[in-house]
């Protein structure tokens, strides 16, 4: 453990490699070495995020890496057994552990930014013109990363030709992306800010 201290103190320091890089390794060679009989995995999210703070990734406390994580318990699971694997050869394979690591983080930063977006929704509602519907349905891509129609109208309990008017309003002021048309239609989050 104290030389995993080191190795990551010295490589943050001298920045020869990216701190993304650097935690993660970190990371998946403290769950390795299991210093505690509980709480490995809590106390690594916990380091997780003060690391990332003291590199300079600031919006660390506003969403939470680990929901992130038990939203993907299968694929944090797999990547640490890949790579986990792999520690004891002369070049050990970090490329499943890192790839999850950094999905993970991607995905808890696009998080934030929709948290942010609908806040700025709810402050600017009273001159907005999105209706409650609207904001339900812009609410489930704050959540998550596409959907379809089947999808919000199970999300809204709403009516399937209301929730279509809602979502092709919702394409036309560029809150969401239509992918694909017919049955195969999908939508995702647009490039608009309320």
């Amino acid at each position: 453990m104290e030389e995993l201290v080191t190795w990551t103190r010295k490589n943050l320091e001298d920045k020869f490699f990216h701190p993304l890089i650097v935690i993660g390794i970190f990371i998946v060679e403290f769950l390795a070495i299991h210093p505690f009989e509980d709480g490995n995995g809590r106390l690594s999210r916990a380091l997780t995020c003060l690391l990332l703070m003291k590199a300079g990734y600031t919006y660390i406390p506003y969403c939470s890496l680990e929901a992130v994580i038990e939203d993907n318990k299968e694929g944090y699971y797999r990547a640490l057994r890949q790579t986990q694997t792999t520690l004891g050869n002369k070049n050990p394979d970090f490329e499943p552990w890192l790839l999850f690591f950094l999905k993970s983080l991607q995905k808890q930063k696009i998080r934030l930014e929709y948290k942010l977006n609908q806040h700025n929704i709810s402050a600017n509602s009273v001159n907005s013109d999105l209706s409650e519907l609207e904001y339900k349905i812009l609410k489930y891509f704050g959540e998550n990363e596409s959907g379809t129609i089947l999808k919000l109208v199970e999300y809204t309990q709403s009516n399937r030709n209301t929730i279509k008017k809602a979502v092709s309003s919702l394409v036309d002021k560029k809150y969401l992306i239509l992918h694909s048309k017919g049955r195969g239609a999908w939508y995702s989050k647009g490039d608009s800010r309320a």
